[in-house]
């Protein structure tokens, strides 16, 4: 594996999925990611590659849902000269180019159902029909699939083949949101500012960690990366929540909560840790507070799973909190 690729976590979700497919790597094997937009699904397939015994092999990556539904059987698999009005020459398939490698086709859940059809049966056969062509062309490809959806759902909809999906989904690996690992905040943002700023020294304020830590990130990774770029064009020295987008200055409970957190800001023997066990117990004390004790209405309000909101329950019984 190339030295320079790494997924930055400290997450132990996140470290089982890295040890998982660590063991599976040099198999054959297809790979179904799923998660939401913006969690890092490239990045893992990236991970998967490299790792794996083609990694000096062709690596294709087809984004299919910005491929118009018309072009994508002559993009996939290729066309034979003439085979339609604008075929003037012919053309290799991505498949085909991806011969001994490993293929990457995001957004599957996009693919039209007749476009389905004729992927199962080169999963199946391990063979290509050019569009136009009569010659069938042997392809050796590792597939790699990810969707942002549950594929079942799609599936009970007859919206997706049942057949192809199990033939992709032989190992599922489930992406978590940002929201359900914010411990990888941190390191994230670390990450980003030396990214974006690498002449600069930028640290972030405890104030606006924390903020940063809580925020629910719709967007994900991706939606972090590019408020952390924006923010570093500005900064020199530190991030202060004033210098956050407006959306997170807005007088929000997590905000209160936060200025009421006096304690842990003006107190420098506070590690970080402790600055974010502080918020985040309190968070976890006022939304059980707001939803008269019902754990799942609170985890929802946190942005949580109710098995993260149970685990953070237990974890900060104990902990000194602000008062």
């Amino acid at each position: 594996m190339s030295n320079s690729l790494t997924i930055i976590t400290q997450n132990k979700k996140m470290n089982a999925i890295i040890e998982l497919i660590r063991k599976f790597a040099n198999s054959d094997s297809s790979v179904l990611l799923i998660g939401e937009t913006g969690v890092g699904k490239e990045i893992f397939t990236d991970y998967i590659y490299h790792t794996s015994k083609r990694a000096s092999n062709p690596f294709v990556k087809i984004a299919l849902s910005a491929m118009p539904p018309d072009l994508m059987a002559s993009e996939l698999f290729g066309h034979e000269q003439g085979s339609f009005t604008s075929a003037n020459r012919l053309k290799k398939g991505l498949m085909e180019i991806a011969d001994g490698g490993t293929l990457f086709l995001d957004d599957i859940d996009d693919i039209p159902l007749d476009i389905q059809a004729k992927l199962l049966r080169v999963l199946e056969s391990g063979e290509i029909l050019r569009v136009g062509g009569i010659k069938t062309i042997s392809v050796n490809i590792r597939l790699i699939s990810a969707s942002k959806v549950d594929l079942k759902e799609l599936v009970k909809k007859n919206l997706f083949r049942n057949d192809l999906y199990y033939r992709i989904n032989v190992v599922p690996i489930e992406i978590p949101p940002l929201r359900e690992r914010r411990d990888d905040i941190p390191l994230l943002i670390n990450h980003f500012l030396k990214k974006f700023s690498p002449d600069k020294n930028i640290k972030v304020s405890p104030e606006a960690l924390a903020i940063l830590i809580n925020h629910p990130w719709l967007g994900n990774v991706r939606e972090l990366r590019n408020v952390i770029q924006r923010v570093s064009l500005f900064c020199s020295d530190e991030i202060k929540l004033s210098d956050l987008p407006p959306e997170f200055n807005k007088e929000s409970p997590l905000i209160q909560i936060i200025k009421a957190c006096s304690l842990c800001f003006s107190n420098d023997k506070f590690n970080f840790n402790q600055i974010v066990h502080c918020v985040e117990s309190n968070l976890i004390r006022e939304a059980l507070k707001e939803t008269n004790g019902n754990q799942s209405e609170a985890a929802k309000k946190l942005g949580l799973s109710l098995s993260t909101f149970r685990d953070k329950m237990r974890k900060y019984a104990k902990s000194f909190g602000c008062k």
